[in-house]
């Protein structure tokens, strides 16, 4: 007597046709753009034309930004090396769009030395920094 192993070409049948459903969708979420949000994400540089005014015992940010990223950044603190964290003049955080770039001011009650260059912490919603430098002048 002899024992047949295997699986029946029925089930064979359901699980190739099962096989070919999966792929077919994901490749049609692919060529519609519906798995787009999965893999979006934020990308900040802070630009060259950025600066660090220092007036009357102050410092004041002006932070130009590009979010070059696949979705929105939203900026919840910036700190610059050795003066600590500067205070968004528009509230607690600020959104910058993919595609965008904005010019944005922070002040602290600190004096920056001029002529100096400090690096620049940008931390965002999603837990990434992004660095950048800039150089402290007079007003």
């Amino acid at each position: 007597m002899r024992s047949r192993k295997g699986i029946s070409p029925v089930i064979a049948t359901v699980i190739i046709v099962a096989v070919a459903i999966a792929i077919s969708i994901a490749v049609a979420g692919w060529l519609m753009g519906l798995w787009r949000g999965f893999g979006a994400v934020e990308q900040l540089t802070v630009m060259p034309d950025s600066s660090l005014i220092v007036s009357n015992g102050t410092s004041t940010l002006v932070l130009h930004i590009k979010n070059t990223g696949s979705k929105a950044a939203v900026i919840e603190k910036v700190v610059v090396s050795g003066l600590g964290t500067f205070t968004y003049s528009g509230g607690d955080s600020t959104t910058i769009n993919q595609g965008a770039d904005s010019t944005l001011t922070y002040t602290a009650a600190v004096a920056a030395v001029p002529g100096t260059q400090y690096l620049v912490q940008v931390y965002t919603s999603s837990g990434a920094v992004y660095q950048g430098y800039v150089v402290a002048q007079s007003s």
